[in-house]
């Protein structure tokens, strides 16, 4: 698969997500997420509003779904998503249901591990159950509560190689990466590099970050999309 680069939306109203997207559009961005604070504010209003707005662009809605599986992906699929999230510490029978719903209303899944006891597990039984794409994810509450007891924070780069090699379907590393650290996860075999909180994204009051966002992520998009062309 060749390097993707996906913008989290994290954000909490249409409007500046919408601007945010067409931003990160020009940028050379191919992927858009429909971040879990847009959904918690928005709803499916937001996931339509992307499709609106790019009706041609693929579109994650980050469900984060832990029960009531195919109604929550039938709902997002129908809005407009193209790839939906379900979590792999939900029952076995509710990643099924996401996947039965994804072949159902043509949507992929993407499974998320965080949280996992054993994160290559986790990997696995994802890919078991069909998802189409492991998140490899390092929680944002579990890396800053660990560097607040002065302790190392974990990283997805941890355990991203063992992750790859579980599993035979695309990997994506998300959870407290720096920008040049995101750019590098194609080299582990991880191609879908996502640009969010803290990397595009204040973390803290979930607006988009300060600065020349639309250089920089050109800049991250050019860098990425050199690695496919150069494998």
């Amino acid at each position: 698969m060749r390097p993707i680069v996906q913008i989290s939306l994290d954000l909490t109203n249409i409007d500046e997500a919408l601007e945010t997207a067409e931003l990160a559009m020009r940028a050379g961005v191919d992927w858009l997420e429909a971040g879990t604070p847009l959904i918690l504010a928005e709803g499916l209003h937001g996931v339509r509003a992307l499709r609106e707005k790019f009706p041609e662009t693929p579109i994650v809605a980050d469900l984060k779904t832990m029960d009531g599986g195919y109604l929550e992906a039938e709902m997002m699929a129908k809005a407009g998503a193209t790839h939906v999230v379900v979590m792999a510490r939900a029952h076995e029978e509710t990643i099924k249901c996401v996947v039965q719903a994804g072949k159902d209303f043509g949507a992929k899944v993407m499974g998320d591990n965080l949280g996992c006891p054993d994160m290559v597990d986790g990997a696995r039984q994802l890919e078991d159950l069909g998802c189409d794409f492991v998140v490899h994810h390092i929680g944002y509450d579990e890396r800053r509560g660990i560097a607040a007891r002065g302790e190392r924070m974990p990283s997805p780069l941890d355990d991203l190689k063992a992750v790859v090699d579980a599993v035979s379907i695309p990997v994506q590393a998300v959870g407290g990466l720096s920008l040049e650290q995101a750019i590098e996860t194609p080299k582990y075999g991880a191609p879908l590099v996502v640009l969010g909180a803290p990397l595009t994204i204040d973390a803290d009051a979930f607006k988009t970050a300060d600065g020349n966002l639309e250089a920089s992520l050109k800049m991250i998009c050019d860098a990425v999309h050199a690695q496919g062309e150069n494998a």
